[in-house]
């Protein structure tokens, strides 16, 4: 960057600053149910548990991450793997699901192949109305799952269908986005410190 004045530099400059308070609000607010999320998690990893995340898009692939980070370790390296799925990488059963029961089973299928009780369903969304992830929400309260929801500002619809909702508070996309990378950075680090 150039200097912090001009066109593009400018735009990035204030992205970065709205990032900035987008996540200092969401520490100085949310502190407490990230806490409990990331007990709730490792009491589940400690009796046996799995944690089952998915997403559509953007959150996808940051499910995918959240995904390698507690399987691989985040920074811990001689830590145990976190026993975790991302239910967004198996193609074959993803366009499966897609073809013969619609794009809403996609993931609630799933929840409902490997999910058992005490289980964490982990849904990453930053509207918070994508109907595949309700699903997978409603399938995971059904057979006795944990859930929690990483979503943008208020929750949207999956609110009311989580024990735990890390709500961002923001309406921009890209901020949800680039917020829900680093806190998932931090509950991995979090969950290396307490499992």
């Amino acid at each position: 960057m150039r200097n912090k004045n001009s066109g593009t530099d400018a735009e990035a400059w204030e992205a970065a600053a709205e990032l900035h308070d987008v996540l200092r609000r969401f520490l100085e607010t949310r502190s407490g149910v990230f806490s409990a999320a990331a007990i709730a998690i490792a009491t589940s990893v400690r009796a046996g548990g799995m944690v089952l995340i998915f997403g559509n898009g953007g959150s996808a692939a940051e499910a995918q991450h959240f995904a390698a980070e507690l399987v691989n370790g985040l920074s811990r390296r001689e830590k145990p793997p976190l026993p975790a799925i991302a239910l967004t990488t198996d193609t074959s059963c993803l366009t499966a699901i897609g073809n013969d029961r619609g794009f809403d089973h996609l993931f609630s299928r799933q929840v409902e192949a490997l999910g058992k009780s005490g289980d964490v369903a982990f849904a990453l969304t930053t509207s918070g109305k994508s109907p595949n992830v309700l699903e997978a929400l409603k399938a995971a309260r059904t057979q006795g799952l944990v859930t929690i929801a990483l979503t943008g500002e208020g929750g949207g619809d999956v609110a009311p269908l989580t024990d735990y909702l890390l709500d961002v508070p923001s309406r921009s996309t890209p901020r949800i986005q680039e917020a829900h990378l680093f806190i998932l950075h931090l509950l991995a680090g979090e969950l290396e410190a307490r499992v």
